[in-house]
């Protein structure tokens, strides 16, 4: 028990470093962490790691996914909705079913079923390599919303695909019609157990005396009782925590009404999706000499070879499918033309960042050992090392050449949408309004007798007029735009200042460590109005 502990910290505290050392040669973590994990299971007296599928879709998938939910914007996936469908479901069905054709071909032994099966395994992109490797990057907000839809969903539907292409392995059986109806029956009623689950949590946060830490501990269990319940009753557990995040994200302003609640949530999750985020990808490096020594009949060139084949037939048919289906609803409903076209360059990305990840590995490493009479499951160890180097070849490659491709391209804001400062300083406005005219309204004489009212109802008119000023100059062109720039540094330089003061006023213990923090919690939130979130 000591040494699995030692090793869970010392693993924990290698990622910690390599994650920092990404940061510092800016290159996206995930890589990073996938060929560092390779490179130290070279190394002589590594510890050997077995990742157990069980622990991957039970642990790790249900929060990721519950996060990446709860960030979707709901508005945003519903506009979109054309395209992410077609990538989370007709692209993961197309790229199952030529995959499953082509191997079938050119592996010795390969059946059509043991062909949908590797289909099911490789054909969803991975949701965290993407938006981390995209982070930081100017990208059109509509790229964002379709890639982090369609990660959203595209997992359920291949691991539908691979569980009816398991099956049919198993039993030497396949029906296409009853595959179908299972199909929209479970993924159908995931979505209900979901909703159903969202909306216990959200009575019990509602309307239950909870405080802000249990609010922060509901919320980590939330993902993992939708994801259990569907999976008790055989539906789909990815779109029961889908479905039920983006409920409970929508509905959020009502369920978490203190800024205490939200703000402990925040360091909660932040601090739990990354380290989930960062163990996944060193494991799926830290496993391959497992999968090596399982290959068994098969040389490693031979591995290598059907791996690099089915690596670039997933490239390809990303492109396929991509760009037809950019251009024919277009074509085919009015509705798709009220929105500027995507042009060449935006299915460029989305195709360019079809990045496979632990999901993958996970779904593969969930093959049977033995077939129903006993006997030993085909290719299983062959199709493991295929999905490795899929998901190896994916992510360095595309995920290292990717933010080579936009700088080159050029990418530029495909909608006509208003810039974040914009937003900020419009949102500050009308919600600074509604106060004004609050106290304008039902506190009139108390903000002529009560100084505290007097000076809040003269803040609130003075930060209503910065606003509007900041909105006027953002429409101006550069050179006036230079004003707020400089009006930021300013702001910042002042709360860098004030932080050293609080420091001082600690020293001098002259007030209570808490207020102090106080301080400085207000100074963080009021530098992120200028800096935004950073990790």
């Amino acid at each position: 028990m000591h040494h699995n502990l030692l090793f869970v910290l010392g693993l924990l505290f290698a990622v910690l470093l390599l994650v920092m050392l990404a940061h510092r040669i800016r290159v996206a973590y995930p890589i990073f962490l996938v060929i560092a994990g390779l490179s130290i299971s070279f190394i002589p007296g590594a510890p050997e790691v077995h990742l157990d599928p069980e622990l991957i879709f039970l642990i790790f998938l249900p929060p990721l996914l519950y996060e990446a939910a709860w960030y979707t914007s709901w508005n945003d996936f519903w506009k979109w909705k054309r395209p992410i469908v077609l990538l989370a479901f007709g692209l993961v069905f197309f790229t199952s079913m030529i995959v499953a054709y082509a191997s079938a071909y050119f592996i010795p032994g390969f059946t059509l079923a043991l062909g949908f099966l590797l289909g099911g395994i490789v054909s969803p992109p991975d949701a965290v390599a993407a938006s981390t490797v995209l982070k930081g990057m100017r990208v059109p907000k509509r790229l964002i919303t379709i890639l982090q839809g369609e990660s959203l969903v595209n997992d359920a539907s291949s691991l539908i695909v691979y569980k009816f292409a398991l099956a049919a392995v198993l039993t030497g059986a396949f029906s296409m019609q009853e595959a179908t109806q299972q199909f929209f029956i479970v993924a159908g009623m995931g979505i209900v157990v979901g909703l159903i689950g969202a909306h216990i949590m959200y009575a019990i946060h509602r309307f239950l005396p909870t405080t802000a830490a249990i609010d922060a501990a509901f919320t980590v269990m939330t993902p993992y009782l939708l994801f259990l319940a569907a999976e008790q009753f055989h539906f789909s557990g990815i779109m029961a925590v889908v479905s039920g995040g983006l409920f409970i994200s929508y509905r959020s302003h009502e369920v978490f009404q203190t800024g205490s609640t939200r703000l402990n949530m925040l360091g909660v999750w932040t601090t739990l999706i990354f380290v989930l985020n960062a163990l996944t990808f060193v494991l799926i490096g830290l496993e391959l000499p497992e999968i090596v020594k399982g290959l068994g009949e098969y040389s490693i060139a031979d591995g290598i070879r059907y791996g690099l084949l089915i690596s670039v037939l997933t490239i390809l048919l990303r492109f396929l499918w991509v760009y037809p289906s950019a251009f024919i609803p277009r074509w085919l409903f009015a509705s798709a033309r009220k929105d500027p076209s995507p042009g060449w360059k935006g299915p460029l990305v989305i195709s360019w960042a079809g990045m496979r990840g632990v999901v993958s590995l996970a779904t593969a490493l969930s093959i049977p050992l033995l077939l129903t009479d006993g006997t030993a499951f085909p290719h299983r160890n062959l199709i493991i090392f295929i999905t490795f180097v899929v998901i190896f070849v994916t992510l360095v490659f595309q995920g290292l050449t990717l933010p080579l491709i936009i700088k080159l391209i050029r990418l530029k804001e495909i909608d006509v949408i208003a810039s974040e400062d914009e937003q900020q300083a419009g949102i500050q406005v009308r919600i600074d309004r509604v106060a004004l005219d609050l106290i304008t309204k039902k506190y009139t004489e108390e903000a002529k007798t009560n100084e505290l009212i007097g000076f809040l109802k003269t803040r609130l008119e003075n930060e209503i007029s910065s606003a509007s000023q900041q909105l006027e100059s953002l429409t101006c062109d550069e050179t006036e735009k230079y004003e707020v720039d400089l009006y930021h540094r300013v702001l910042l330089e002042i709360y860098s200042l004030q932080r050293k003061e609080l420091f001082l006023l600690r020293k001098e213990k002259v007030f209570s460590d808490e207020e102090i923090r106080k301080a400085e919690l207000q100074l963080d939130l009021n530098e992120m109005k200028i800096t935004g979130a950073q990790e």
